[in-house]
């Protein structure tokens, strides 16, 4: 098998305690470990994230540009949503202790906690996969561009996506206040759009 890795080097490292590198971290409960080929310099083609999430909390919208994501579960409860572009559908997975989600490389994808204590790894194909956060999105996307492009209040959008922090990776926020009594102003009709669901920033990588 030809590979690149100079397994021959005295630099080369074959083990690596993933708990010594955290990627983002919102509270003793919620946080995320990350191993690539930076942590473990023998690695290819192949990367984790080590999730722990509380019941409720949520790993972002966001999709992997350059990799497959496989997402398995350790312990607790997860519900794995992922946008399926050829079906123009949502689909929604719960997983258990042993079972996985395989989420394609560049589709739309967040993952929810539906228990205390939810444990599980999300395995990439890629040594380095890199991330466009939902967050991002939301925060660099211009106002006005917003409004032109799907005819909506540019202030209006503006104050509903003032509280975004870009990089959120887990929400919601610990000072999160969420109001659910505003009220736009009056309309002579509104349209209402559904998802079919199916029940069973800029580009940087995850590590620098």
């Amino acid at each position: 098998m030809s590979s690149s890795i100079d397994f021959s080097s005295p630099s080369i490292q074959f083990s690596f305690d993933i708990n010594k590198s955290q990627l983002f971290k919102k509270d003793q409960h919620n946080f995320i470990n990350v191993l690539g080929v930076n942590e473990l310099n023998s690695l290819k083609n192949l990367s984790m994230l080590d999730t722990f999430l509380s019941k409720g909390n949520i790993v972002e919208p966001h999709y992997h540009q350059n990799a497959a994501e496989l997402v398995y579960c350790i312990s607790g409860c997860a519900t794995v949503s992922i946008f399926n572009p050829f079906l123009k559908q949502l689909m929604q997975f719960t997983i258990y202790p042993g079972q996985v989600t395989n989420v394609p490389q560049g589709w739309w994808h967040f993952i929810e906690a539906q228990s205390d204590h939810t444990h599980f790894l999300a395995i990439f194909d890629s040594n380095t996969p890199e991330v466009i956060l939902g967050s991002d999105l939301l925060k660099f996307t211009p106002p006005s561009i917003m409004a032109k492009t799907y005819c909506i209040d540019e202030q209006q959008w503006k104050q509903a996506v003032a509280p975004v922090k870009p990089a959120t990776f887990i929400g919601s926020y610990k000072d999160c206040h969420q109001n659910y009594h505003y009220q736009q102003p009056h309309q002579t009709h509104t349209t209402h759009y559904s998802m079919p669901i199916n029940h069973p920033q800029k580009n940087y990588p995850f590590y620098s």
